[in-house]
């Protein structure tokens, strides 16, 4: 039997085991999910049976900035659910954490965990303290640090978008481009960022799609081409039309300006993870065309 994405991603949904953890146990159970699912809790790589449907991680993205602008954080906490997630007790901890951050900087969420939060209790303990009091499992997910020469601007769409971009923008603009960056979810500044793999994996795609049309093969390189730069287009940032204007391009209007991004990050809450997919993207250029 094949074993189909969304098949690892609902097993993974019920049991909260890891990606491959799943795919293993559906090959050995032939991709049965129930006895996947049972094949999981016997060799004590489940953490639990949830009901099939449940989110694995909710939670919350934090952003913060120096006074000066030259330092940006952002940080993905997370929770089994969102009722969690708004608590107190969770929103203190991950601001607490978030300050951590800022003021030491380390390398990992390993790192993390041996620093001393405000109090002296250590970033490992309070959060084992947090989930005895919620009583769900939270997770340090990630975190990245952006220090620029230039300056970082951030914007929070809620808790479950945040983005940093590190620009020589003024900061209106600035902040309206990393709004377009949560809206429109770019991957890469420009296409000569985009890794080599990544261009040679899409490719692969769409010589197998141009090659089922049956056309003349210099008419399938001519589409391949074409098809090519319209994905690059949409997964790069500067190619992408500016969400509050479409008929200029983001690199363009950059241009005009006279400015450059050098780099952003852009992170979701459960991303790869969730089962429920909101349109934040719609939300948040209807909140930019307002």
């Amino acid at each position: 039997m094949v074993i189909t994405a969304s098949l690892v991603k609902e097993l993974r949904e019920r049991t909260g085991s890891g990606m491959m953890e799943c795919k293993k146990a559906l090959v050995e159970c032939d991709g049965d999910i129930e006895a996947a699912a049972e094949f999981l809790r016997k060799s004590g790589a489940a953490r639990a049976d949830k009901k099939a449907g449940r989110v694995a991680a909710d939670g919350a993205i934090k952003t913060i900035l120096t006074g000066d602008s030259k330092t940006g954080v952002i940080l993905e906490i997370n929770s089994e659910t969102d009722f969690v997630a708004k608590d107190e007790n969770f929103q203190s901890f991950a601001d607490a954490v978030l300050h951590t951050l800022l003021e030491h900087k380390p390398k990992s969420v390993a790192d993390l965990y041996d620093l001393s939060l405000e109090g002296g209790q250590s970033v490992k303990e309070a959060l084992h303290a947090l989930i005895g009091k919620v009583g769900e499992k939270i997770d340090i997910r990630r975190f990245e640090i952006i220090e620029s020469e230039q300056a970082v601007a951030s914007y929070l769409h809620g808790t479950r978008i945040g983005v940093l971009v590190d620009s020589s923008a003024e900061s209106d603009m600035a902040r309206n481009m990393a709004m377009h960056i949560a809206a429109v979810s770019p991957q890469f500044i420009d296409e000569t960022s985009v890794p080599t793999e990544f261009i040679e994996k899409e490719k692969g795609i769409l010589i197998a799609q141009a090659e089922d049309s049956g056309k003349p093969s210099e008419i399938i390189e001519k589409m391949i081409q074409g098809r090519l730069k319209k994905f690059l287009a949409e997964v790069t940032l500067l190619e992408q039309p500016y969400i509050k204007d479409e008929d200029q391009t983001v690199g363009e209007l950059l241009a005009n300006a006279g400015a450059s991004i050098s780099g952003f990050v852009r992170y979701e809450v459960g991303e790869g993870i969730e089962k429920k997919v909101e349109d934040f993207a719609t939300e948040v250029a209807s909140q930019l065309n307002s």
